[in-house]
């Protein structure tokens, strides 16, 4: 799909959640250690996802109150509370639970929000967002877990 150059930082962070989802399912898939892929996810969560959510709201979901970036924040906390649950005990459960509202997250934000909130912003507003982005975003956007439990 088609993304403002401004954004496209943040599609780019979508494509490694999506492939962390892919992660914890094969770890599932093959019964590695629920700890294991909890070690994981949480990594990824601190490594990746925090910083994420907060660009997203700071930068876009903050500027509108509609329902649309209403819905994206709401997610973002169900995440966050999901991963504190994962810091307990992890389960297969709570770590496909994990997977399962990433994956739907990512979805929403790529084929609804982000088109939609590029409709309502205006260039301007859009060129400001890219710049405001390239001053707060890592440009070395990895996955380096040493654990490759999903191989």
């Amino acid at each position: 799909m088609k993304r403002h150059k401004s954004i496209i930082p943040l599609s780019k962070d979508h494509h490694l959640g999506l492939l962390c989802c892919w992660k914890i399912r094969q770890g599932i898939r093959k019964n590695i250690a629920a700890d294991r892929i909890r070690a994981y996810v949480l990594y990824f969560w601190e490594t990746h996802l925090v910083k994420h959510f907060y660009e997203e709201e700071q930068l876009l979901f903050n500027k509108i109150q509609d329902p649309l970036n209403q819905q994206a924040i709401t997610e973002h906390k169900e995440l966050q509370s999901v991963a504190d649950e994962i810091t307990g005990p992890a389960t297969f459960k709570n770590l496909n639970t994990f997977a399962d509202l990433l994956e739907k997250h990512i979805r929403f934000e790529e084929r609804v929000l982000f088109p939609y909130l590029e409709t309502i912003f205006p260039e301007e507003e859009l060129q400001l967002i890219g710049e405001q982005l390239e001053k707060l975003h890592s440009t070395t956007a990895t996955d380096d877990f040493d654990d490759e439990f999903w191989v």
